[in-house]
């Protein structure tokens, strides 16, 4: 998924609870569906920004260039721009496109 054009906020909203849990109802099935989306937004979001880094790295020992290189520098500042990986997994949850399984009861919901 391209995170750049989520249109998840970027800051906190108060969220209604009874259409979070609608498909759970359960609070903390939903805190963990979220949780658990939000670790795997995280990290493809890392990975992203250190293979778009690496093309700018310099493997020199001069101290100066570490701090001068603009294009790091511009690459940090966007994704720090971006939403949060927390805030984008519960706007997916509540666009419908989160696929989650629970083993114990038999039910699922997604796509």
């Amino acid at each position: 998924m391209d995170y750049r054009k989520s249109n998840a906020p970027v800051t906190t909203v108060t969220r209604n609870l009874d259409s979070l849990t609608k498909d759970t109802a359960n609070l903390y099935e939903t805190v963990i569906i979220v949780a658990r989306r939000a670790n795997q937004i995280a990290v493809e979001m890392k990975q992203e920004l250190n293979k778009k880094l690496e093309e700018f790295a310099s493997y020199t020992d001069n101290l100066e260039e570490v701090f001068e290189n603009r294009e790091q520098i511009e690459i940090s500042k966007f994704y720090e721009r971006l939403p949060k990986a927390t805030l984008i997994a519960l706007q997916e949850l509540e666009e419908n496109k989160i696929f989650w399984r629970n083993p114990e009861t038999g039910s699922n919901k997604g796509k």
